[in-house]
């Protein structure tokens, strides 16, 4: 095997200016970007640079991938290069850590899907991702007024603050399924596809919530909008919690089409070279 793999991180459409854009870029491991054509498509590239082979094997990807130092440096390099490209030309994203053998095992698996390649890429032309993700938040509910401790025992109030507080929770869950309905309204109005991806949890929801504000994400979709239906999208979708106490709803983007990217290949090849 080289010293070298070939990373792949997306296929595009080869409209002018796409080679000038990907001339100054560096990719993961600080490595010069290229084009890998198709040699019967001149429309059709692979977006690629070079990376060494003794971090991108099967069995170090598995020990790199439990490194969140690592993981977080090739992402965004990934995303940081497929967003360059997106500004000039329609992209198909790849999956994280693609890689293939050398140019010429790229230049096969892109040659190989041209057909379908070309069909995602033209689903996909002046579409952009934005991505929608709903709180429920009943501790920024108003508390209820408190009962007087001489008109309650102990234990009464302790119960009937439990209760209170239950039902604090099913008002702001309600609402919440009210906002997520709103959203919902708004992708058919504007929106040509949706992906529901599942909520965060764990590390990522504690991250999300510490830089925009407690609660539990309870809706966490991805919609494919027109490029010309954008302001009247965002429009509505910020007004999703209007009159609801205890929700948030926050839209992030827009982004390459990430999500709607399920074209053979997306999972690409491994270190081995073997065929999606």
């Amino acid at each position: 095997m080289s010293d070298l793999l070939t990373y792949a991180y997306a296929v595009l459409r080869a409209a002018e200016g796409v080679q000038e854009a990907a001339a100054p870029l560096r990719g993961v491991a600080d490595a010069p970007v290229a084009l890998v054509t198709d040699t019967g498509d001149d429309r059709l590239g692979l977006v690629v640079s070079h990376v060494p082979a003794q971090d991108f094997t099967e069995d170090a990807l598995k020990q790199h991938l439990e490194d969140l130092e690592w993981l977080e440096a090739v992402a965004r390099s990934h995303h940081g290069v497929i967003e360059a490209l997106a500004e000039r030309t329609t992209v198909l994203p790849l999956r994280l850590a693609t890689v293939y053998l050398d140019d010429q095992r790229a230049r096969e698996v892109l040659e190989a899907g041209r057909t379908v390649f070309a069909e995602h890429l033209a689903r996909l032309s002046g579409q952009v991702e934005w991505g929608v993700k709903i709180y429920a938040e009943p501790s920024e509910v108003p508390a209820a007024p408190a009962v007087p401790a001489a008109d309650l025992t102990p234990g009464r109030a302790y119960l009937r603050n439990r209760r209170q507080q239950q039902s604090v929770r099913d008002t702001v869950y309600q609402a919440a399924q009210k906002a997520a309905e709103r959203v919902e309204t708004a992708g058919r109005k504007h929106a040509s596809d949706r992906v529901r991806h599942r909520v965060q949890q764990g590390f990522l929801a504690e991250a999300a919530g510490s830089a925009a504000g407690a609660g539990e994400n309870v809706v966490n979709d991805a919609y494919l909008v027109p490029l010309n239906r954008c302001d009247d999208f965002l429009a509505d979708v910020r007004h999703a919690a209007d009159g609801l106490d205890g929700v948030r709803v926050e839209a992030t983007g827009p982004w390459a089409p990430y999500s709607f990217a399920m074209p053979p290949g997306e999972s690409g090849g491994t270190a081995e070279g073997t065929p999606p």
